[in-house]
Order: C-alpha cells, then sequence, then structure tokens
C-alpha cells in the first residue's frame, strides 16, 4: 500500500514574526525537517504546501521533495491541506501521513508507527498521553470529506471528531513529542 507524505508549510507565521518554514531549528530549516522525517520513515513520494514567502522557502531549503503552492496560504491550514490532498489525488497514493512543519519534535518512528496501519479507510492519529496531534493519517476514501470540511486553522480536526468512533490512536510519546513552535523563544 502506497502510503504518501504532506508537509503543511504555507503560513506566514503571524505570531511567530516570519514564516515557520523558514526558520532554523537544530541547524535546519523546519521544513527540511519535516521532509527529512518523512524520508526516513520509509515515506517515499511526499508533497509540500507552500505558500508565504515561497520563492525564499525553495531557495533556502535544500532538497525538498514537490512542493505545491497555496494560493489562499492566508485563509489557514485548511486551506493548505486541501491543496494537499487535491494534488495527492493525481497520485495512486492510498493513504496520507500529514506532518505540520512547526511540530519539529515529531519523529521518524512515530511516522512509522502510524503509517503501519495505512489503509484506503484508515483515519490514524497519533497520541500523546491524553492527547491526540501528528503525525495524522488519512485514507484515500476520507479525502473528499476532509476536502469538504477543512476550513481555517483547523484542518482535518472538525472531520476526524465527526468520524471519531473510527479513528485509531496510536501511542507515540515515548519516540516523539507534540511541541508547537508558536512563538519566538
Amino acid at each position: 500500500m502506497e502510503t504518501a507524505g504532506l508537509v503543511l508549510a504555507a503560513g506566514g507565521g503571524r505570531r511567530y514574526g516570519m514564516p515557520k518554514a523558514l526558520v532554523a531549528y537544530e541547524g535546519k530549516l523546519l521544513v527540511e525537517r519535516a521532509a527529512e522525517t518523512l524520508r526516513q520513515a520509509g515515506v517515499e513520494h511526499s508533497v509540500v504546501v507552500l505558500g508565504a514567502q515561497a520563492p525564499s522557502v525553495r531557495e533556502r531549503a535544500a532538497d525538498l521533495p514537490p512542493t505545491v503552492i497555496n494560493p489562499d496560504w492566508a485563509g489557514g491550514m485548511g486551506s493548505s491541506l486541501r491543496v494537499g490532498l487535491e494534488a495527492l489525488t493525481q497520485t495512486t497514493a492510498q493513504a496520507v501521513v500529514v506532518l505540520l512543519v512547526d511540530m519539529p519534535n515529531v519523529t521518524a518512528e512515530a511516522v512509522r508507527r502510524v503509517t503501519a496501519f495505512a489503509a484506503d479507510d484508515a483515519l490514524v492519529m497519533g497520541g500523546y498521553g491524553t492527547r491526540r496531534g501528528h503525525p495524522v493519517l488519512l485514507g484515500r476514501r476520507h479525502w473528499p470529506g476532509v476536502i469538504a470540511t477543512a476550513t481555517g486553522d483547523r484542518g482535518a480536526r472538525d472531520y476526524l471528531r465527526a468520524h471519531a468512533d473510527q479513528v485509531r490512536v496510536v501511542p507515540v510519546d515515548d519516540v516523539a513529542d507534540d511541541f508547537d513552535l508558536d512563538v519566538q523563544p
């Protein structure tokens, strides 16, 4: 079963003060770290959604997988998720694992654990104690529903809540954390 990767990296980083895709973290740009995490997890085909300062990101980020541009990046993560899923509908992938650019401590092992449950009808989330988070795996059968409901900064949250009885939570808190880089230290 082919599982694609999707990195959402289009935002302007309003609270952070700059696009997070351009933020260096432990020697690499956040967008490079996310793409590398997918590669290390064995995800062979990924797409990175860019928006704010996309030319600068492409210029500064080495060896990114294919990128797509979200022209409505200022509208929030939901529009980036829609753009990424729409791009992936042109592939043979039966599932997609989604990473957010501003969560640098999601590891390749966390991605492997979640993608182990890949199927065209899968809904899988990483578990951090009592919290659910990334990585998130969406089976292809769910893509139209996610595309139809992803708005603002909510991404797939509403869809996943509406289908909570189908969501598998895979513990990853022993190999990753859900630290979200929202503001500059």
